[in-house]
């Protein structure tokens, strides 16, 4: 079985498909029915919303594809410095406190800002969770939009089916996990919405910790063994 790094693992990109699960069921049921994550989704309501001359509410959804493309932007810098200076180390262990501060300052100030920051905020930390984590086991993965896995999941499945091919049979079950994952996600943002408010986004918080401590303690464990 070939070691991959502990971030391109299933554990982790579970972790992080529930946390993207969740911000986008936050920043939609809270702030004004957009999406951290799922730009497509906000593209497309801009377009409608557009085409009936609503720009104020248009202006709601332009602000987290700002927001989103400017936290790429942010992210890239961060790599880059990271590519060019070798001294630097535990790059995703940066970009998941980064993603963890963001939405702490979220739950902190959203119940005193405007709902176009307080999704703002949300969109910066999904952004930077897409542009760092791309790769599960080796291969193309995102954990913010489920399309694309969708296509993989029914892709791998019926390989496996027509082809008997084990493969595929497993990478379909890794992402059906990861698929389930961003459901669950999702799921207990919107129960718990009602009851939590603006605070319910620390729950994305916490399976983004989970990943950052299971991330540290391997990258302690290789520092020991070497």
């Amino acid at each position: 079985m070939k070691n991959y790094p502990i971030h391109e693992r299933l554990l982790v990109g579970s972790l992080l498909a529930m946390a993207a699960g969740g911000l986008d069921a936050y920043t939609y049921l809270e702030h004004g029915e957009v999406f951290a994550g799922l730009q497509t989704g906000n593209f497309i309501l801009l377009g409608i919303h557009l085409t009936k001359d609503d720009l104020s509410r248009s202006l709601h959804y332009l602000v987290p594809i700002v927001a989103f493309a400017l936290g790429t932007i942010l992210i890239r810098i961060l790599q880059q410095r990271f590519e060019k200076n070798e001294s630097l180390k535990n790059r995703q262990l940066f970009v998941l406190g980064w993603e963890i501060l963001l939405i702490w300052l979220t739950a902190l100030v959203a119940p005193v800002v405007p709902d176009m920051l307080a999704s703002a905020m949300v969109s910066l930390a999904a952004a930077a969770q897409l542009q760092e984590f791309r790769k599960l086991k080796g291969g193309p993965f995102t954990s913010l939009m489920m399309t694309g896995n969708l296509r993989t999941l029914a892709e791998s499945y019926w390989n496996a089916l027509s082809g008997g091919n084990r493969g595929a049979l497993k990478k379909g079950n890794d992402t059906l996990a990861i698929v389930v994952a961003f459901v669950f996600g999702a799921a207990l943002t919107g129960n718990l919405v009602e009851r939590f408010g603006e605070r319910t986004v620390l729950v994305s918080s916490v399976f983004l910790l989970i990943a950052a401590v299971i991330t540290f303690q391997d990258q302690r464990k290789q520092i020991i063994t070497k």
